[in-house]
């Protein structure tokens, strides 16, 4: 290594690790006009899917920075989920429902091009530097900031950055948190399983559909991706080879059981890889800030690991541009880890639960499994439990940054109807009233000067069939925003930059003050997905092919 850079930079915020939560994080911190870094050691994406899906509220946070539109394009969604038995016959079938993010549900997604788009999404922004091929060797913390020291892979030559925050997005084995010397607690599960990627070469009956084969035998799952991309997951059974299981012969036998042949399919890898149930004794330290796997880690069952990462730096982001430009005191961001840490825990419960539902090996248990989630969901109440992903835990803040008094609207995130602007344009509620406080109201005689005072829009909500007449009115053209509101007995929200409901009053009740200290300034604005907007619904498309990355 050659001599060490004399006069650092300085940037608001540090992000390290470039997967896909890091890099969600840039866009967002981008699109929001702070100054930002990126540290990454790797030269380009790891070509290798790992992720396999995400969910609504996950595109609905993505919308927020102009990508969503695009990022469908190389989805799949509304793709039917069967729990078959060890005859390939289904006991619980069902397409998931929508929760009013508005988004498709469940979405398939090919991770390598997934991040090729969210990289091409930073690109827009002039305020991101990424440093590709740099590895971060150590923070050190004062009183006003961070310093990163780095390695520059490529040249040699060790460089200072000076950051006022830092956002660890560097993965299950985090060097970041190390150096902290935060404790990575929790287990790792004895079942190891072979993990089998694929190029689709003909299609077959079940190929778009999510299966978990429920055999006690050798359980397995199957999953589409999209691009032409398909996914086979096995346990490695007691007294297996894990370097013969991945062999060629071995990988075809595994997959004939499942009827595929070389017909259907091109091998493209076979891995194995363990489970593991990690939570980070502490997401915070000083200035320095862990999300995604660098906090927690959690089986795959239900395809959350991912997600759960992109929705820590979406609760992260808005709250370290609010303190950097002073519209909210410091202390805004103890509550991220607070508001984070009990979702990611019910939903890693929620993972490991049907872990065991799906990979039960116990006949006796099994031969009851099956016929009581048949019933299941033929009962009214069950089966649209299941179908409306009931036993999927919404996204709910009982504590954290949100009004002391209780209403039972506080702490959830708005649904996000299609509406009419004060423009008269159609658009998506987020994109009509952007990433900032915004109080949403039925024009019902209520006081909240103290809101506007502190800069905050006012906005009503119209039901369908009216006119926005000013550019302070909103339409509910679904109706789902004015049902919702009329389900929790409120009459005007008080919402968060990321759409979460700060305080709520119902009919006569005086709405809660404002956050102490909020002083609202807005934002570059949302970057919604349309023509006007910098998006890459019009980029050149890549075809994602394992050769290309």
């Amino acid at each position: 290594m050659r001599g060490l850079d004399v006069t650092p930079q300085s940037y608001d915020v540090a992000i390290v690790g470039y997967g896909p939560v890091g890099v969600t994080a840039a866009n967002l911190l981008g699109q929001m006009g702070l100054r930002v870094v990126v540290v990454e050691r790797d030269a380009d994406i790891y070509n290798r899917a790992r992720a396999i899906s995400t969910d609504e509220e996950v595109l609905r946070i993505w919308q927020r920075i102009g990508l969503a539109e695009r990022l469908k394009d190389d989805m799949l969604s509304d793709r039917p989920l069967d729990f078959v038995d060890h005859r390939g016959s289904s006991f619980l079938s069902f397409v998931p429902k929508p929760r009013g993010h508005g988004h498709p549900p469940q979405l398939f997604i090919y991770q390598p091009a997934l991040e090729r788009v969210l990289r091409e999404g930073v690109e827009r922004f002039p305020n991101v530097d990424v440093l590709l091929e740099h590895e971060c060797l150590r923070v050190c913390q004062a009183a006003d900031h961070v310093e990163l020291m780095l390695a520059d892979l490529h040249s040699d030559e060790f460089k200072r950055l000076h950051a006022t925050y830092v956002i660890a997005a560097d993965g299950g084995s985090s060097p970041t948190r190390g150096q902290l010397g935060i404790g990575f607690e929790g287990k790792t599960y004895e079942d190891r399983w072979v993990v089998i990627d694929t190029e689709v070469v003909n299609e077959w009956p079940t190929h778009d559909r999510l299966r978990f084969h429920c055999d006690p035998v050798r359980p397995a799952v199957d999953c589409p991706t999209p691009l032409g991309h398909h996914r086979w997951e096995f346990p490695v059974l007691p007294g297996e080879d894990e370097k013969e299981l991945v062999s060629p012969a071995a990988v075809w036998r595994l997959l004939e059981r499942q009827g595929i042949t070389e017909k259907e399919v091109k091998i493209l890898r076979a891995v194995v890889y363990s489970h593991h149930v990690r939570f980070a004794d502490r997401w915070q330290v000083g200035r320095i800030f862990l999300a995604g796997d660098a906090a927690h880690v959690m089986p795959p069952w239900i395809g959350e690991g991912m997600a759960s990462g992109i929705r820590d730096v979406a609760n992260l982001c808005w709250k370290l541009h609010a303190v950097i430009t002073g519209a909210l005191p410091e202390s805004l961001l103890e509550s991220y880890a607070e508001e984070r840490k009990p979702h990611v825990r019910e939903m890693t419960s929620r993972a490991v639960f049907f872990g065991r539902v799906i990979t039960e090996r116990r006949k006796l248990v099994t031969a009851v499994r099956n016929p009581v989630f048949r019933l299941s969901n033929k009962v009214p109440f069950l089966g649209t439990y299941m179908r409306e992903f009931g036993w999927f835990p919404k996204t709910y803040f009982s504590k954290g940054f949100r009004s002391p008094r209780r209403h039972k609207a506080v702490g959830w995130q708005i649904p996000q109807p299609w509406v009419l602007a004060g423009d008269g344009n159609r658009a998506r509620l987020d994109d009509a009233i952007g990433d900032q406080w915004t109080l949403l109201h039925l024009g019902q005689a209520t006081s909240w000067h103290e809101w506007t005072a502190a800069g905050v829009t006012a906005i009503a909500v119209k039901p369908a069939g009216s006119a926005p007449r000013t550019p302070d009115q909103i339409v509910d053209l679904d109706g789902a925003l004015l049902s919702w509101m009329k389900d929790t007995g409120a009459t005007a929200v008080a919402v968060r930059p990321d759409g979460y409901v700060y305080a709520a009053a119902g009919v006569g009740q005086k709405l809660p003050p404002p956050p102490t200290g909020l002083r609202c300034t807005r934002s570059p604005g949302a970057l919604a997905d349309t023509p006007a907007a910098p998006s890459l619904t019009t980029t050149r498309r890549q075809h994602l092919t394992e050769g290309a990355l």
